[in-house]
């Protein structure tokens, strides 16, 4: 049990922190029809922007926009995102994600750096340090627009909806590319100190910015990915409710073969005045006891597990089909105290049910075949 919770809510939280580190955990654009990846300008200059601090769950806030391109290499063709950042942009997520090169260089305008994925450098053959040319087309131009950049690195986070298309590089490209005025961008990003609080952050945010932006969070954008992954709850539940049957019917039978192996015994006591309940408590301590000790052992077995695969990830996964390469784990130990506390409370009302059949016992009987 302490496994599979473990291996449920690790698994949750690195796949919903790696589509948070893309697309943080709230963003701000205006109301716009338009389907496609041309995104409205925003002023980041606007009064509210100032006041998004003030709320208690924000953390940072970040300017972002993106367009969409065709990068060409001498003999292939990929359709990209090129995601441009700002100055203030929260590099830590790329940055414990990065393979090879370093974050780029926002300050230089005469030689713009990309991030560019670990999938599209071996599928494109490219390397860091090599050039490479994308190529634009806004919707008022018959020509294209082509823009050199130079690979400053390369990161792999196993999710192929970002990893397949996505290049990081300077906001100011994108605003160029786009006409915007100096202060503009595409989105505002928000990341808060507690995700839980995310819905509840996103609507006070909502009643406090002007009536032509909205607000959406990182579940409204990928719904699919965070639904998926809420269903391994109900995997959870399903493996848990089937180990405590398991146990359940173990733990019957133990001490129904206890009480049956000393019918004698309760008998005996029955003769010298003891009631039944007095009888009964007696066989729940002696379980108790066996219950404990196998409790110590399922812990300390499932917490060396625990430790085992935080530091040296022994089991891996395929991350084309789960994301990651690895087995994540995570408990808490409000976690562990809960499920520690639910099993034993469990297991005594489950152990109720087998005293009963010291009901039955007769002195009589029980003394005669003594």
């Amino acid at each position: 049990m302490i496994a599979s919770i473990a291996i449920v809510v690790g698994f949750k939280h690195s796949i919903s922190n790696k589509v948070i580190g893309f697309t943080a955990h709230l963003q701000i654009t205006p109301f716009d029809n338009n389907q496609s990846l041309e995104e409205p300008p925003l002023d980041t200059k606007r009064d509210f922007i100032k006041t998004l601090s003030e709320f208690t769950n924000v953390k940072h806030v970040q300017f972002t926009a993106q367009k969409g391109g065709v990068l060409k290499t001498n003999n292939q063709i990929q359709g990209v995102v090129l995601k441009g950042v700002g100055t203030n942009y929260d590099w830590t997520f790329l940055r414990n994600n990065l393979q090879q090169g370093h974050i780029p260089k926002l300050s230089d305008k005469k030689d713009y750096e990309v991030l560019i994925s670990q999938m599209l450098a071996d599928k494109l053959s490219l390397k860091t340090g090599d050039d490479i040319r994308v190529w634009f087309v806004n919707n008022n131009d018959t020509h294209a627009r082509g823009r050199k950049f130079t690979i400053s690195g390369i990161y792999n986070t196993g999710l192929e909806d970002f990893d397949g298309n996505l290049l990081i590089g300077d906001l100011d490209v994108v605003a160029k590319l786009n006409n915007w005025k100096p202060g503009e961008a595409g989105v505002v990003e928000i990341i808060l100190n507690n995700p839980e609080l995310m819905k509840q952050t996103a609507n006070n945010i909502y009643h406090n910015i002007p009536y032509d932006l909205n607000i959406v969070t990182a579940v409204d954008l990928y719904p699919q990915i965070f639904n998926w992954l809420d269903l391994l709850d109900m995997n959870v539940v399903v493996i848990l409710v089937l180990l405590m049957l398991v146990a359940g019917i173990t733990m019957i039978s133990t001490l129904l073969i206890l009480i049956i192996e000393r019918t004698s015994m309760v008998g005996l006591l029955k003769a010298l005045g003891a009631t039944n309940k007095t009888v009964g408590r007696i066989f729940l301590i002696r379980s108790s006891y066996i219950i404990l000790k196998g409790m110590l052992w399922g812990n300390l077995l499932g917490l060396l597990f625990y430790f085992v695969q935080l530091k040296f990830k022994i089991f891996h996964l395929d991350p084309e089909s789960y994301y990651v390469d690895y087995v994540p784990v995570e408990l808490h130990l409000p976690q562990f105290l809960l499920l520690n506390t639910a099993i034993l409370t469990i297991s005594l009302l489950i152990l109720m049910i087998p005293t009963w059949y010291i009901n039955r016992v007769s002195p009589s009987r029980a003394l005669r075949y003594e």
